[in-house]
């Protein structure tokens, strides 16, 4: 019991004290970065398989 009470103690002075959290400009901005790139490997998958469609449609 007392490895898993060190545990959670030790857990929690990290999460308070030696992480350093992002501002919420930073998370804004890393968010943004985030959705941009979603949006344009969608768009990607998107194209090639729309491509591979009409391909597959002219071949058979």
């Amino acid at each position: 019991m007392n490895k898993v009470s060190t545990y959670f103690s030790e857990s929690f002075r990290e999460l308070t004290q030696k992480v350093t959290w992002p501002t919420w400009q930073q998370l804004q901005q890393s968010t943004m970065i985030v959705l941009v790139a979603t949006l344009v490997v969608t768009a990607l998958v998107a194209a090639m398989d729309l491509i591979s469609s009409s391909v597959m449609k002219f071949i058979y």
